[in-house]
């Protein structure tokens, strides 16, 4: 780890330097090296508001036994981390949490000497609920994005199902009163922000793409000698991973397709017991975790990536393979359909239905390689509205109490126009 550096010293990015530079503080319950979508979105946002000449905090649980206030380089950027003192929650294969008891105390020691223009919450649950109450005390501004439905929760719960319900209607009611702190509430699609609406009774959420370097990644347009399918993403009951694999069983052998799982979960065993019992542990390969050079080589090779999940709000991987000239074949659920138009850069399936998964995942391998081009150069097009310097100036003129609209294309395209005004006020 680096010695303690003053990152305010960063050299503020062209373009920015008529404004002063802001003092950010990034609140989350998951952070890296945790690998989440939500995780990955608050690290690209706090690497990108460094990038941009800000001196960024971020609060967040210990990753360890070892907690306490340093300074951490992510995406190669510097910032200061305040790692709160954390408990691992063994229903999970890695998350860890702080106590809510403490999160009070800490954050108002923590607000008391960073002294932020500005607190960014990521969730509304442990951390963001403290930060959120300590900040609005002391008339900071608030800003909140939402990456979670409660009802994903319960997975790691041991709570019983009969109880599940009430536990949800509770959440949501904790939810609606931590977010209604902020004077700017976000989520990564229109869909997420229409479902936090109904659920909570807020109004005025802002959909705002968690967004991506495409020029990161790295499409090949060669011609395919193979069929090659590719999930990224937590293997966990949500996902819905043992559908695609059901859906693999179901492919015409003739297609010599396989299957490349990449990342970790507490689902990986039964998944890998469901392989055997179906008789395809010559074509299915669980990598586990992989580095970001990995996982952008796994996409460049694949020939399309699934999608099963029921439960995106947005869908990072769906993204970031789309920044690599896939197509992809997606659950019609969610925000799924916001990046996955139907026939034009991959295909939508009934949620659950293996059968459909399979037939979708066969016109993808048996297409005219013209054809298969075009939906690769689809994908490419569509995630130009995703660029992650367009986040990073939305946020900005939030963060800076500026007026933001943020409009969708009627087409579903998420592509956001946006346009600031001059400040508004607390």
């Amino acid at each position: 780890m680096s010695d303690p550096v003053d990152p305010s010293a960063s050299a503020p990015a062209t373009g920015h330097e008529q404004k002063r530079p802001l003092r950010i503080l990034i609140g989350a319950d998951t952070f890296a090296p945790d690998v989440n979508g939500a995780a990955r979105f608050a690290e690209r946002l706090a690497a990108g508001m460094v990038a941009r000449g800000h001196e960024v905090h971020i609060v967040a649980p210990a990753a360890s036994r070892r907690h306490g206030t340093w300074t951490e380089r992510h995406e190669g950027e510097l910032m200061t981390a305040h790692r709160l003192r954390s408990w691992r929650w063994y229903p999970h294969d890695w998350l860890r949490f702080a106590l809510p008891w403490d999160i009070k105390r800490h954050s108002a020691r923590i607000l008391d000497e960073v002294k932020p223009d500005v607190v960014h919450s990521q969730s509304h649950l442990v951390t963001g609920f403290g930060l959120s109450y300590e900040a609005e005390k002391r008339g900071i501004r608030i800003v909140a994005t939402n990456h979670l439905m409660p009802e994903n929760m319960l997975e790691f719960t041991l709570i019983p199902k009969r109880l599940q319900n009430r536990l949800i209607s509770w959440a949501w009611k904790t939810a609606k009163k931590t977010l209604s702190r902020a004077e700017a509430v976000t989520t990564p699609t229109q869909k997420a922000a229409d479902f936090l609406e109904k659920y909570t009774g807020l109004t005025g959420v802002r959909a705002i793409s968690c967004g991506i370097d495409a020029h990161m990644y790295t499409p090949d347009f060669t011609p395919r000698t193979a069929n090659r399918i590719v999930f990224v993403g937590r293997v966990t009951g949500e996902k819905q991973i043992d559908v695609l694999i059901k859906a693999v069983s179901k492919l015409d052998p003739a297609l010599d397709a396989t299957l490349e799982i990449v990342g970790g979960g507490d689902q990986r065993k039964n998944l890998e017991n469901l392989v055997q019992q179906l008789g395809l542990g010559d074509r299915v390969t669980f990598t586990g975790y992989v580095d970001d050079h990995e996982l952008r080589a796994a996409y460049t090779r694949s020939t399309v990536l699934a999608m099963p999940s029921i439960a995106e709000l947005q869908s990072i991987v769906t993204m970031e393979a789309m920044a690599s000239g896939l197509p992809v074949v997606a659950a019609n659920a969610m925000a799924l359909p916001h990046l996955v138009h139907d026939g034009e850069n991959g295909y939508l399936f009934e949620p659950g239905d293996a059968d459909e998964l399979a037939a979708r995942l066969t016109d993808i391998f048996t297409m005219p390689e013209e054809q298969l081009v075009a939906m690769k150069r689809e994908s490419l097009r569509l995630i130009e509205a995703h660029d992650i310097q367009r986040t990073l100036s939305t946020f900005e003129s939030l963060y800076r109490g500026e007026a933001v609209t943020t409009t969708y294309a009627a087409d579903d395209s998420d592509e956001p126009e946006v346009a600031a005004s001059a400040p508004s006020e607390r």
